[in-house]
C-alpha cells in the first residue's frame, strides 16, 4: 500500500485479527551465511545444489588441455558440451513431472548461464541468465517466494563457486568487460545482494573491504567480501590500479548507499546495455511482450 493511504475497515469483523495473535516487531534474523541454518530447508534448493555438484565434479572430470594460448583452455568447450547434452535430464531432476512440459524452455537459461562456449569467455549476461533460470523457477512454483533468501545465499552463492572454478580452470575471458573501470571482469548481482546483506553491520564499513585483514577474517560469512577476495586472488597490484570502481564505492559512507548505488549501475550498465541484453533470450516465462496499461 502507497505511503499515506488509508486501509479500507475490514468488510465483517470475522476479518480482525484475533486477540490471543501475539504480534512482533520484524527484524533481520540472517546476518551471516551460517546462520541460513535458520532457515527451512527446501526440496527443492537442495535439488538445485546437486545440480550445481555435478557442474562442479564435471569440471574435475575435464582437466585443462595443453595449448600455446594463455587464456580460454579448448577444455571448456568439452566441459560444456557435456553440459548441452545433459542440461534438460538435470533440470527434470528439480522440475515434479506434471510439470516436466517446462523443462526444455528452463533449461535453456541454464545452459546460457555458464558462458560462451565458441569464445570461452563468461560476463554479466551469463550471470542474469542463471538469474532468469530461479525466475523461471519460482513462476512454475517449483521455488518459492519464501526461499527467497536461501535462493540467493545458497543456491546462487553455489553458482557463483562454480562460476569461479570455470573461470579458474579454464582461463575464462571476460565477456564484454570495461576493464579497470568495470566493476568486476565477471560478476555483478552478488556485489547488490552482497551490500543489503552488511546493511546496518554492528562493525563492517564499506572502507574496510579494501582491508586484507577485514577480508581475510569475513570473507566466508559475507557474499560481497567473497567477491572482493577472489578479485585479489585473480589480480596483482594496487587494488586502486586494478579494481578502481570498487575503490571508489569504499569511500562510499553506508552500506545502503553503496547498494543503492549498485542498483542504479546494474540498470545502466547490464540491463540497458545492447551488448548485453542482445543474448538474452525470452519464452512463454519471460516473454517480452510490453506491460499492458492498466
Amino acid at each position: 500500500m502507497a505511503e499515506g493511504e488509508r486501509q479500507p475497515p475490514p468488510e465483517s469483523s470475522e476479518e480482525t485479527p484475533p486477540a490471543t495473535q501475539n504480534f512482533v516487531i520484524p527484524k533481520k534474523e540472517i546476518h551471516t551465511v551460517p546462520d541460513m541454518g535458520k532457515w527451512k530447508r527446501s526440496q527443492a534448493i537442495e535439488k538445485l545444489l546437486a545440480l550445481l555438484d555435478t557442474l562442479d565434479r564435471w569440471v574435475d572430470e575435464t582437466p585443462p588441455v595443453d595449448q600455446p594460448s594463455r587464456f580460454g583452455n579448448k577444455a571448456y568447450r568439452t566441459w560444456y558440451a557435456k553440459l548441452d547434452q545433459e542440461a534438460e535430464r538435470l533440470v527434470a531432476t528439480v522440475v515434479p513431472t506434471d510439470l516436466a512440459a517446462a523443462v526444455p524452455e528452463v533449461a535453456v537459461y541454464l545452459k546460457e548461464s555458464v558462458g560462451n562456449s565458441t569464445r570461452i569467455d563468461y560476463g554479466t549476461g551469463h550471470e542474469a541468465a542463471f538469474a532468469a533460470f530461479l525466475c523461471c523457477l519460482c513462476k512454475i512454483g517449483v521455488l518459492r517466494v519464501d526461499d527467497q533468501i536461501a535462493i540467493v545465499f545458497k543456491v546462487f552463492n553455489r553458482y557463483l563457486e562454480v562460476m569461479r572454478k570455470l573461470q579458474k580452470t579454464y582461463r575464462m575471458e571476460p565477456a564484454g568487460s570495461q576493464g579497470v573501470w568495470g566493476l568486476d571482469d565477471f560478476q555483478f548481482l552478488p556485489f547488490i545482494w552482497g551490500s543489503s546483506q552488511l546493511i546496518d553491520h554492528p562493525f563492517l564499513e564499506p572502507r574496510h573491504f579494501v582491508d586484507e585483514k577485514a577480508v581475510n577474517e569475513n570473507h566466508e560469512d559475507y557474499m560481497f567480501l567473497e567477491c572482493i577476495l577472489f578479485i585479489t586472488q585473480m589480480k596483482t597490484g594496487p587494488f586502486a590500479e586494478h579494481s578502481n570502481q570498487l575503490w571508489n564505492i569504499s569511500a562510499v559512507p553506508s552500506w545502503s548507499k553503496v547498494n543503492q548505488g549498485l542498483i542504479r549501475m546494474y540498470k545502466a550498465e547490464c540491463l540497458e546495455k545492447f551488448p548485453v541484453i542482445q543474448h538474452f533470450k525470452f519464452g512463454s516465462l519471460l516473454p517480452i511482450h510490453p506491460v499492458t496499461a492498466r
